[in-house]
Formats: C-alpha cells, sequence, structure tokens
C-alpha cells in the first residue's frame, strides 16, 4: 500500500478529516416510519457535502457462503509452488498488471470498474462465527465458534436491518430483502446475524425463499387466487381494519400498533402493482435472462436488479448450501477437490451472474448509485490439502466493491507470497460495514436504540478511504505482485504521481494515490 508521511491532521478521500467523522450523522432522504423514530442520529456535517456519502441509493450484496478462495479468484500467485498455486492459472484484466483467476473471464473485463481488497481478515476460521462478523460488522463472541445459539451476546443486527431501520420501507417494498433462502450450515442450522437481533422483529430484512428459476416461480406472499382481486383484499382489510379499532378500544398497547402496521404493510405490498411487477422476473427477456444464467443464483442476481430498480434499499442474494440439489450449486466450501468444483460448478455462473449484474446496471444508468459488495465469510487455506481441497482460512482472503462511490480498477492492501497473511492495507468487517453505512448516507456514528432505549452506534469502524472515488483520479500506478516489473499510471491532474520500486520481499498488488488527500502533499 501507499503510504504518505504529514504533520498535518489525516484526512480521507472525502475531504473529511477523523475528527469530523465523529461528528456526522443524519439520516438518509427516506422518510421515517413509527419504529424508525428511536434512531437518533447526530446533526450532519461535512459528510452530508463529500463526493461519496451518501452516494449509493442501493446496495446489493453478493454472499457467497462456504468462503471463494481468494488464489483462484481475486489474489492469484503464479509464482507460488504448485501445492499452493494449483493447476489453475491466472489471467491479465481490463487493468494493465491485475491479474485474476482464469475462471473469471467475464469479470477480467471489468476489472476498471471494481475495487478488490485484498487484505480482508477476521483471524476466525468457523462458518457462522466469522460469517457473523461479515454480516452484523461486529465480532462473534467467542471466535472460532460454530454453530453457536442465537440470542445474546451474538445478536447484533445485520446491515441489511439496519439500512431498514434506517431508510423505513416506501408505500409497496419493505427496505430490505433477503433471497433465495437464509444462509445455514449443514443440518439446516441457520446463522445467528441474519435478522434485526436486539433492535426488533419489525426490522428484520424480509426474507423470500425462492427459486426465481423455476418455471412457476411465484412469491408466496404476494401470490393470490384467480378469484381474489386486489378490490376484494382490500375490502376485507377495511373488514379487518373495523375489527382492529374495536379491539384497539378494549385493549390498547405497543404491541396491537405493531400489529397494525405490519398487517398494513402486508396490504400495501400484496395489492400495490410496484411490488407485483418488481418479482415479475418472467417480463425479462429471455436474452437477458440467459445473460445472468438460467440457475437460481442467476436468477436471484436478475431478480435484485429489479428490486432495486423498484426502491428496495439493499438486497442480498445469498448463495448457500442447497441440500437438495448440492450436484448443481454447492456451497464455495470446497474441502475436496476445489479446482474441479470451481471449474464445473461455482465460477462459471459466478462469473456470469456477476459480470452481467455489472454491465446490467450500468447500461441502465444505475451502477453510479448501485452498490455491489462481492464478499464471503472468509477465504481458504494457501496449501491444498490431501484430498485436493482447500479448508477454512480467516486470516486473509479478498472482497470487491463496485458502484457508487467506489472508485474502479484498483486494488487495496495485499498478501504475502502464499496468500496466506496480509502485508498491508489489513481490514476487518466493521470498517466494510462503515464503508457501506457512509456510501448509503449514514454516518458509522449514527446511533439506533434497542427496545429498552440503549443507544448504539451502527458502526465500530472505518470508511476504507483509498476504495473511495475522488473527483478527478488519475490512473492508478500498478505493481504486478508476481513479477519485478510495475505499470506507471497517467500523471493526475491534482497534486504529484509517485515512483515505486517492487522488490522481490516484498508484494504490493496495487500503489495507490488519492489525490484529495491532503497526505498527498
Amino acid at each position: 500500500m501507499l503510504r504518505f508521511h504529514s504533520s498535518r491532521r489525516t484526512r480521507l478521500c472525502d475531504g473529511l478529516d477523523r475528527r469530523q467523522w465523529l461528528q456526522v450523522g443524519g439520516l438518509g432522504a427516506f422518510g421515517l416510519g413509527l419504529e424508525q423514530l428511536l434512531a437518533q442520529p447526530r446533526p450532519a456535517t461535512a459528510a452530508s457535502t463529500s463526493p461519496t456519502f451518501g452516494k449509493a441509493k442501493a446496495c446489493i450484496v453478493l454472499f457467497l457462503l462456504g468462503g471463494p478462495p481468494q488464489h483462484e479468484t481475486w489474489d492469484p500467485k503464479p509464482d507460488a509452488p504448485d501445492e499452493v498455486r494449483g493447476d489453475l492459472k491466472s489471467i491479465p484484466s481490463s487493468i494493465p498488471g491485475l491479474r485474476v483467476g482464469e475462471l473469471m473471464p467475464k469479470t477480467a473485463q471489468l476489472v476498471d470498474k471494481v475495487a478488490v481488497l485484498r487484505g480482508m481478515s477476521t483471524d476466525d476460521n468457523a462458518h457462522s462465527a466469522s460469517g457473523y462478523w461479515m454480516l452484523t460488522g461486529r465480532p462473534h463472541e467467542p471466535k472460532n465458534r460454530e454453530n453457536a445459539p442465537h440470542g445474546p451476546p451474538n445478536d447484533d443486527p445485520c446491515l441489511a436491518a439496519i439500512i431498514r431501520h434506517l431508510r423505513g420501507d416506501t408505500a409497496s417494498m419493505p427496505g430490505s430483502i433477503v433471497v433465495p433462502e437464509d444462509i445455514w450450515n449443514t443440518g439446516r442450522i441457520a446463522w445467528p446475524g441474519q435478522d434485526a437481533g436486539w433492535l426488533g422483529r419489525s426490522a428484520d430484512p424480509w426474507l423470500i425463499t425462492c427459486d426465481p428459476n423455476a418455471d412457476d416461480f411465484k412469491v408466496p406472499s404476494l401470490a393470490m387466487q384467480d378469484d381474489v382481486t386486489p378490490l376484494r383484499v382490500r375490502s376485507r382489510g377495511s373488514l379487518l381494519s373495523q375489527l382492529d379499532n374495536h379491539l384497539a378500544q378494549v385493549q390498547r398497547g405497543d404491541r396491537l400498533r405493531h400489529w397494525t402496521s405490519l398487517r398494513q404493510r402486508a396490504f400495501n405490498m400484496l395489492t400495490a402493482p410496484t411490488a407485483r411487477r418488481a418479482f415479475s422476473i418472467q417480463e425479462e427477456p429471455e436474452k437477458v435472462r440467459e445473460r445472468y444464467g438460467r440457475n437460481r443464483f442467476g436468477q436471484s442476481v436478475l431478480l435484485a436488479r429489479r428490486l432495486v430498480e423498484s426502491g428496495v434499499s439493499l438486497v442480498q442474494v445469498n448463495w448457500t448450501r442447497w441440500d437438495h440439489d448440492q450436484a448443481v450449486a454447492p456451497a464455495w466450501d470446497t474441502h475436496a477437490g476445489n479446482s474441479e468444483r470451481l471449474k464445473k460448478d461455482l465460477m462459471p455462473p459466478m462469473d456470469m451472474a456477476y459480470s452481467s449484474l455489472l454491465e446490467d446496471l450500468e447500461e441502465r444508468g444505475m451502477l453510479e448509485d448501485t452498490l455491489v459488495v462481492w464478499m464471503g465469510e472468509f477465504g481458504r487455506t494457501p496449501k491444498i490439502n490431501a484430498r485436493g481441497g482447500r479448508d477454512h482460512w480467516g486470516h486473509v482472503y479478498s472482497i470487491a466493491l463496485a458502484g457508487a462511490g467506489i472508485q474502479g480498477g484498483i486494488v487495496y492492501g495485499g498478501s504475502d507470497r502464499v496468500a496466506g497473511f496480509p502485508t498491508d492495507g489489513r481490514h476487518e468487517p466493521q470498517d466494510l460495514a462503515a464503508t457501506i453505512f457512509h456510501l448509503m448516507g449514514h454516518s458509522p456514528e449514527t446511533e439506533i436504540h434497542d427496545q429498552q432505549g440503549r443507544p448504539s452506534v451502527i458502526s465500530n469502524g472505518m470508511p476504507i478511504e483509498a476504495v473511495l472515488s475522488c473527483p478527478s483520479p488519475p490512473s492508478p500506478t500498478i505493481i504486478d505482485a508476481d513479477s519485478d516489473h510495475y505499470h506507471r499510471g497517467r500523471r493526475g491532474t491534482i497534486g504529484r504521481a509517485e515512483r515505486f520500486f517492487h522488490r522481490g520481499t516484498i508484494h504490493h498488488p496495487v500503489a495507490f494515490w488519492c489525490p484529495c488527500s491532503s497526505l498527498g502533499g
């Protein structure tokens, strides 16, 4: 990672110093519902005028259960020993000097839109524990504990729940939706950290268990019998409201008001043309559906695009363990036959869906205000095991960000020669959470309250400044981590570019200079 030294106070790419980051707050432009009134943000300051604050109107999270291997995706090591490298090669990308795994040919041509973080770490090798940290931005207690019981101390709200709480719902759509099912370990043991936790059930993201690739795909909660029209539903709702009013005269309280609010939301979504149209994936041209991939994950990603297009703030698409279809779509937990499973079942549909999403969003003019997050719960071991697989590895792994407020075409952070440990740019999930919140217009210091009124900030991390876009960034300086050559970017219009030399003992994947930072001189 490129480092500058200065006696001046450290400033973020957005022009904010760290003291200001502790002062910013404010909610997004969405109205507050009853439950959102408990959120007490601090007054907004310079954050509200920064280039990237609130840049994302929506966010799509692609969560790949099992832990995608960093070696075969975003952090290949072509010069490593065979037992580390495996039998898969790397390929060049659209950014000179930046290579990715050979099973990502479509994505490789779009790397100019992507910021890769190669130094993510939890030091936690348990699926549900490390995953909890990724989904909530809070460490699991204890570390390396698989299938811990739900509830305190592991009842923090997930990011999707916090976004729904802060932004609220539209008249016809919930603020956050999860498809095509929740995340679970073998035995159908659901992970903690997938709901609103102590924030309260009203903030739970709407979980839709479905297969958008099915010919008869319908969302159960939106499906009505053929002879039941929206008018009949509204009539029945009117009758139910009268009964509720009568009941309220006898028994008033928060629980009743909460039930009335939930019932009204359900009726709104059931009868709203916007909601029904958003889930009507059959309306998409067949060419578009084929482009995303005619499989459960690919069509779920396409559905996510339709949902954010219809006003949903955050959609999370989970690639889960499909116990009924393991041969076609196993999770990324490649303890055996890593290369074979990547080549046959995992990377082709991932490459197709991910690249199609980025291209589709850009073609529709949505990429500039839609954040796309590519992540899993951890990475895989540097050394291939006796079964030809890679085991759990939380010490270093890669994630990718694209879209609203993200500077594309950069790699931030690095790992050692075997992709076993970070060498620079190490970050933990709370910083990723803070980055997402920042881009969606919420300071990490924004306070929310549990059901007893106790306050908590939405993130204890800091936005990862190196991946935030700047008004007039220069072309990045790319240093190939797998050779002794470097590629020099164009000189920026602001400030100066630095020349770096690559030494055999130090591997910096990318030297990135941000002209917006006061550290640049």
